[in-house]
């Protein structure tokens, strides 16, 4: 199964490279020790929230699910593998039969999370579990930190639409990642066609300067993309004089045309200029769109301006200052024998400094107020008590290594909005703050 199964067009390749030397050279020593087969339980979380962020957001899920289906060591990796001398013959045998047969649970995409909240909970012979950190890691650290800072560019557009516009600005397949994630997180469409074509996420775009400084003057540009897009087209309006380029423009389309873009300058008081030039000439519906460098707090400075949709690039794509989540994989409970009824024992790493992590095969929910507001993260091991029962956060994802949990990238965007809303209202504040709700430990 892949992304072919929601009626999207891509398969995913072997992801069984995205991986670190070390997930193999562990894999090496334990198959030798006799410890590769001991059930295990990893968990991914988050220690702390990027400086100043209320909440984060999962975002990747579908990703990862696509990606731990599709780890396989096919021939060509396995001759790699065996030339560079980087696991000997028996563990390359091992590898050769690889499927990841366990089970795995985890925050639905879309949903918001807390420093110690248990995102993923991975299941599995050490061996088959520990393989899948890396890919795991990259993925979720990647897609929740543009989720995120799309989240709050959201949260300050209010009911103006978001394009995502960031491509150019990062690796190229990060590109089409970050297009998914910032969907998840509210971002209406993109401009990558990539994004468009893998995840069926609208798409968007209709004109550079080039296309402008391409013509002999600024009015054959416009007709030249009025005749060929329509009236109710976008035109860039900043790439000489923007008061002039406004009058050409409705000129050119008549007043029915569909937007100008601004690209530049003090964008908050050309919106409120060019605003009133359109209604003057009669366009009174023709919308104004704003690009250039924008980030939340952009967006929230123009929230009083005329503006009627925003397009962000770099900002969005590198996380608004915080690229990665720094989400981590540990193991947290572990078997004591490769007998399937061997009772799990926790472990967990004991540090000095703040690396430390808590052991034990873990739940969460989310406790609310009289309201249905939230008011806490609690994260336990053992019973879940009986009055959070029906707030557990986590969901089955994996089941003896077969998917259960693929579902429409409306389904994250739609869930990431609702879980948003379920939060106090400091969440979209866009100041400095701590979380939003505390998270608070239960131990059996």
């Amino acid at each position: 199964m892949n992304t072919a199964d929601l009626g999207l067009p891509v398969d995913v390749p072997s992801t069984a490279l995205f991986t670190d030397r070390y997930e193999l050279t562990m894999l090496q020593a334990a198959l030798r020790a006799g410890t590769a087969g001991r059930r295990s339980v990893f968990e991914v979380f988050t220690r702390r929230l990027p400086e100043g962020r209320r909440y984060g957001v999962v975002a990747g899920t579908g990703r990862v699910l696509d990606a731990v289906e599709n780890f396989r060591f096919e021939g060509r990796v396995l001759d790699f593998l065996a030339h560079h001398r980087i696991v000997d013959e028996p563990t390359l045998h091992w590898l050769a039969d690889y499927c990841f047969r366990g089970d795995i649970w985890g925050y639905p995409e879309g949903e918001v999370y807390f420093p110690g909240s248990p995102l993923m909970r991975v299941e599995g012979t050490f061996a088959e579990a520990v393989l899948l950190e890396t890919v795991i890691l990259s993925i979720l650290n990647h897609d929740s930190a543009v989720a995120a800072a799309a989240s709050r560019m959201s949260v300050a557009a209010g009911d103006r639409p978001l394009m995502e516009m960031g491509a150019r600005r990062t690796h190229e397949l990060a590109a089409v990642a970050a297009a998914r994630a910032a969907y998840v997180g509210g971002f209406a469409t993109t401009s990558d066609l990539a994004a468009g074509f893998r995840y069926n996420i609208p798409t968007v775009g209709t004109s550079a300067h080039a296309f402008t400084l391409l013509h002999d003057n600024e009015r054959d540009a416009f007709t030249a993309q009025v005749e060929s897009l329509g009236s109710d087209t976008t035109l860039l309006v900043d790439t000489y004089d923007v008061a002039d380029a406004v009058r050409t423009a409705v000129e050119v389309a008549g007043p029915k045309l569909g937007a100008v873009r601004i690209d530049s300058g003090d964008l908050l008081l050309l919106a409120h200029r060019v605003r009133q030039q359109l209604d003057e000439l009669g366009a009174k519906d023709t919308k104004i769109v704003v690009t250039s460098d924008l980030d939340e707090y952009a967006i929230a400075s123009l929230a009083a301006a005329p503006v009627d949709a925003y397009g962000v690039g770099t900002q969005l794509v590198t996380g608004s200052g915080h690229p990665t989540c720094s989400m981590v994989y540990k193991l947290v409970a572990r078997a004591g024998s490769d007998d399937p009824r061997a009772p799990l024992l926790p472990v967990a790493k004991k540090s000095m400094g703040p690396k430390a992590s808590v052991g034990g095969r873990k739940w969460a929910a989310r406790r609310v107020d009289a309201d249905g507001v939230a008011e806490a993260e609690v994260v336990g091991t053992g019973e879940i008590p009986p009055d959070l029962a029906d707030r557990q956060l986590l969901v089955e994802l994996v089941r003896g290594g077969e998917i259960v949990a693929r579902e429409p990238l409306d389904a994250a965007r739609d869930r990431h909005a609702a879980a948003r809303a379920g939060l106090p209202l400091s969440a979209t504040q866009l100041s400095r703050g701590e979380p939003v709700i505390p998270t608070e430990y239960l131990r059996a």
